[in-house]
């Protein structure tokens, strides 16, 4: 049996070239259903009454993410089908609650998602071949701790964390941006060595052990968190960074005795934060008993406990939770930042709080299935890395607030308010949809 001629090949593909994208286009039928259900809702237990204004930002929603949508089929036609869908519902969940809180913030928060989804799509029309950042790779490392290193020297403290650089009105976080490019600078750097790092020619206890020189990105790594931890006090910074990498080494060598070291050499980092630093003291004594200091130290852990139990199974409803007075004010000082989840679980109860969880859960999913399903090194450390980033940084934030780690100050991906914080993650979105467009198309060929 003959093949038939290229051209008719590809008329027979033809039908398949935008599968993914239709997928995605029905995926958003359910979400913007909600998106309009939801605004709408917020806006009447403000206002008693729901008016035009609801509509609009729902469209609003709508008309940009659709957008992004036909940019896709053009720019990327196989890449991952779900995992905008996913964004926009945890967006339109996060633009929501901060509206509930303050509409002010509200209307800055959409703002920074439209800032983000501008440089999402630079992402995915000048990065289309996302590879060729493989040979920048100790450019992106630098630039990323130079970062770092300017927070640590000019930022200014807030809460008794050292995060942002202001000038003017307008200030960032440039920690959010670092986590990005040292993800990046990881993946090459770690492709290329991942036989040396898998190398093994000492036991100890009989657990294969790497050569002493080839310790030497893990204790890097280990003394970068530390600075962020010691210089910073930034507990959540200095975790998420040190558990990306050591999710990342472990991708590339498959030896759990890297983790192992590196929980240890965490550890030893986090004792003597402890007794140097006195807020990782007050901030790991809080997380044990913060009943004893209920209205200092513990007001806000304890308060937010309060909340998640008050929501119940179903919530008290919009409009009506204990996190906010009557006057509007919030009861707990940041509540659209660290712990908008506390909000979001009293006035949607278990079931909402429940269902936010398992939409990070699918998200983090469809990221790691695009790691798996990458045919190349740098694409799957890249990808797992980002990946890792996600899971890590929604489990850090959600154990803090309900009390099962010590309460870091990092934002909810996509949801709690921070502008610097959602412009980084529609960069890490658009590099994970540039990977799995590019492994889908492989194979679609």
């Amino acid at each position: 049996m003959t093949r038939p001629p290229v051209q008719a090949r590809r008329r027979l593909a033809h039908p398949e070239l935008h599968m993914q994208r239709n997928r995605e286009l029905v995926s958003f039928i359910p979400v913007v259903l909600m998106m309009m259900i939801g605004f709408a809702s917020v806006y009447a237990a403000r206002s008693a009454h729901v008016d035009a204004s609801s509509l609009y930002y729902s469209l609003l929603f709508v008309g940009l993410f659709l957008a992004v949508h036909l940019l896709l089929r053009l720019a990327a036609p196989h890449a991952d089908p779900y995992l905008l869908p996913l964004t926009a519902l945890l967006s339109a969940i996060g633009i929501m609650m901060i509206y509930r809180i303050d509409p002010e913030l509200a209307a800055a928060q959409t703002t920074w998602l439209m800032t983000g989804l501008g440089l999402f799509l630079i992402t995915m029309i000048f990065l289309r071949n996302y590879r060729r950042l493989d040979d920048y790779i100790y450019l992106l490392g630098l630039i990323g701790i130079a970062l770092l290193v300017v927070t640590i020297i000019f930022g200014d403290e807030v809460n008794g964390a050292r995060l942002w650089l202001k000038a003017g009105g307008f200030s960032i976080q440039p920690g959010e941006f670092s986590k990005v490019l040292i993800t990046i600078f990881l993946a090459g750097y770690l492709n290329m060595n991942r036989e040396l790092l898998s190398t093994s020619t000492r036991h100890m206890l009989k657990i294969p052990v790497p050569p002493l020189k080839h310790l030497g990105p893990l204790v890097t790594m280990w003394g970068v968190s530390l600075a962020l931890l010691l210089l910073m006090n930034d507990l959540g910074a200095s975790l998420l960074l040190f558990g990306i990498f050591l999710a990342m080494i472990y991708a590339a060598t498959g030896r759990i005795i890297y983790p192992f070291i590196g929980g240890a050499l965490f550890a030893s980092g986090a004792l003597l934060a402890y007794n140097l630093k006195a807020t990782v003291q007050i901030r790991i004594e809080t997380w044990i008993d913060p009943w004893s200091d209920s209205l200092g130290a513990g007001y806000q852990i304890v308060q937010s406990l309060f909340a998640i139990g008050d929501g119940g199974l179903f919530g008290t409803g919009l409009g009506k939770g204990y996190l906010l007075f009557a006057s509007g004010e919030p009861i707990i000082p940041e509540l659209h930042t660290d712990f908008i989840f506390s909000a979001i679980a009293e006035e949607l109860g278990l079931v909402g709080a429940t269902g936010l969880i398992v939409l990070f859960m699918l998200f983090c999913y469809r990221a790691f299935k695009i790691a798996i399903d990458s045919d190349d090194g740098f694409s799957k450390l890249l990808a797992a890395g980002l990946a890792s980033g996600f899971a890590l940084q929604t489990f850090v934030i959600l154990g803090g607030v309900m009390k099962l780690i010590p309460l870091t100050g990092i934002t909810l991906p996509f949801v709690s308010y921070g502008g610097s914080s959602i412009v980084a993650n529609f960069v890490a979105l658009a590099l994970l949809l540039l990977i799995s467009n590019r492994t889908n198309g492989e194979r679609a060929r």
